[in-house]
């Protein structure tokens, strides 16, 4: 019997009462940009939850790649460890943030 592989939750909505929520294998180091059957997510997230043992990167452009077009270049993705996370207030490269619907693409990876 194999063991179930982790996956990621993330929500348009709220977690809990779970609103707009879907379930995405996490296949480390894998790009997933939200387009095709997860374009309803493109620049609509507001929360996930991050497996333990994982971290994941979100992006604000298709392909996990930070644009540096922010204010400084360090706005335009968010490093995510173990947790449930509200995206209105998550950690930045640069402190606090507000990444509520701006990931276009994530990546997780074994820490």
């Amino acid at each position: 019997m194999q063991d179930a592989s982790p996956e990621i939750e993330v929500c348009t909505g709220s977690i809990n009462p779970s609103e707009g929520c879907v379930t995405i294998p996490v296949v480390s180091d894998s790009c997933v940009d939200f387009t095709g059957g997860f374009s309803f997510l493109n620049d609509e997230l507001t929360s996930a939850i991050i497996p333990g043992g994982f971290i994941c990167t979100f992006f604000e452009d298709f392909g996990c790649t930070a644009s540096g077009t922010g204010n400084s270049g360090t706005n335009s993705e968010v490093v995510l460890q173990e947790g449930t996370w509200d995206f209105s207030d998550v950690p930045g490269l640069s402190g606090p943030e507000d990444f509520n619907d701006s990931a276009s693409s994530f990546s997780c990876s074994p820490i």
